[in-house]
Order: C-alpha cells, then structure tokens, then sequence
C-alpha cells in the first residue's frame, strides 16, 4: 500500500467516475491528494465551475461517500500550460506523494518523466445505455 497518492482533474464537474476513482485509490493508497488542476479558469463552456465550487463539490461528495476526511487533501493548482515546468509546479503545491493515478495520456508521460511512479485507474461505466 502507497501512502499517499496524487489525483489530478479539472472535475468540471466531480461526477460518479471521479468518486469511483478516489475510492479505487484509497484501496491502493493510505491519503489521497486530489489536485483541482486549471483552478484559474471558470465560467466557460469547457469550465463552468470556479475552483471554490469545484471544492466545495468534491468535498460534498465524498462526505457523502462517507470518506474520512483525514485521508484527503483537496488543492486547487493553476495551470501555467508550460509542459517542462508543469510537474515542478504542481509538486511545490502540495505535499509528498508516492504515486500518481491517472489515465490522462499527457498527464501520465510528464509525471512519469519527471520520475514518478504512475499507475491506471480502471473507467467506470463508460459505455452508453
């Protein structure tokens, strides 16, 4: 078990997918950080949620879950959109982590290049009705 892993979206919104991720997570991981990442941009068709909102959502939803809050920080980062200083950026925001979870292909090759141990998260009903 890792103790502590990173989780990084924009959850524009937090849905039932993201819950199932954090939860696959924290069976893999002691805490999980779960980063807001593009928290400068809101009310836009892309990104309609501020990053006060998109808080607030995660939080309420995994109080919902009934998930201790002890095993979660949520850290809203900005995105400077320069690739070679992204994952420096973000690792100054938050604390130490073991592992990454993610399916972000871009994601995944810029932690994995800065020397991070990245691993998948299984999709949640992905298919349609």
């Amino acid at each position: 078990m890792f103790s502590r892993a990173l989780y990084v979206g924009r959850f524009q919104p937090f849905h039932l997918g993201h819950l199932e991720a954090v939860k696959y997570i924290l069976e893999r991981a002691e805490e999980i950080i779960i980063v807001i990442g593009s928290s400068q941009h809101s009310h836009t068709l892309e990104n309609p949620f501020t990053a006060g909102e998109r808080v607030l959502m995660v939080r309420l939803a995994l109080d919902e879950a009934g998930i201790n809050p002890s095993r979660y920080y949520i850290i809203p980062v900005v995105d400077l959109d320069v690739h070679g200083i992204w994952v420096p950026h973000v690792v100054s925001h938050v604390p130490k982590f073991d592992v990454v979870y993610t399916n972000e292909p871009l994601t995944r090759r810029l932690f994995m290049e800065g020397g991070f141990k990245v691993e998948p998260i299984p999709f949640y009903k992905r298919e349609l009705c």
